[in-house]
């Protein structure tokens, strides 16, 4: 029976695939632009249950961070429909260009935050500030009380899964970075020669730090703060 389900899926997938009309990412209903700088596009992506979005092009490389455990299939275009199965602050980076549908079969939302790079056909042959003598996929970097794990570097960005437990105090970046949260966050942001002040976001929320600066990151919550980071060269 689930094997004939499946088979049904994929037919009207596929069926799907043929006959939309393609869309560019800023049109396709599901993504919210929320953010925009000469670095990124950022679009909050709602996907209800048993609901498609449009046929939709990604025409610049992107990161997405996942918000919920999620089951999708992806219906790339001219390709077979591929089911994926992600998990709450899974990240992920696709190059681009393609287009395609997904489709939420399941009884949850599938919600993410993708980060669309502006300036990704230059920053793929930029000379990158991270060390090129160490690995930076997957390295782990300890200090009281948190981690940050970094996931991989694609386009001269380093992205990087950062979890503080209460009290705890993350050295920030003197670069530009896009700090996206998993959990709901309450952070005190401390900058040198700045007031400091709170930093509250909910799930899914992005901010937006410049650089140039030195500072600080402190969980004033009472749970761990999890969060995405994105550094730009």
């Amino acid at each position: 029976m689930k094997r004939r389900i499946f088979f049904c899926l994929i037919t009207t997938l596929l069926a799907a695939q043929a006959l939309a009309p393609e869309v560019e990412l800023s049109a396709e209903p599901h993504h919210h632009l929320t953010l925009e700088n000469k670095y990124v596009r950022v679009y909050n992506v709602e996907v209800p249950p048993h609901s498609d979005t449009l046929m939709h092009w990604h025409r610049h490389d992107y990161i997405a961070v996942n918000l919920g455990a999620a089951e999708v299939v992806n219906a790339v275009k001219d390709k077979p429909p591929v089911t994926i199965k992600l998990e709450d602050g899974e990240t992920h980076f696709t190059p681009a260009t393609f287009v395609h549908i997904a489709s939420n079969r399941t009884a949850q939302p599938f919600r993410n935050v993708t980060i669309e790079i502006v300036d990704d056909e230059n920053l793929r042959h930029a000379t990158t500030k991270w060390d090129p003598n160490k690995n930076e996929d997957r390295a782990l970097e300890t200090f009281p009380g948190g981690t940050q794990q970094i996931l991989f570097v694609k386009d001269a960005i380093r992205t990087s899964e950062f979890e503080l437990q209460p009290g705890a105090v993350a050295p920030m970046f003197k670069t530009a970075y896009l700090l996206v949260p998993i959990s709901d966050l309450y952070l005190h942001s401390a900058v040198v020669g700045q007031s400091p002040g709170p930093v509250r976001l909910k799930s899914g929320e992005v901010r937006w730090e410049p650089g140039g600066s030195a500072h600080t990151l402190t969980n004033t919550g009472h749970q761990p703060a999890k969060f995405v980071t994105l550094e730009f060269p």
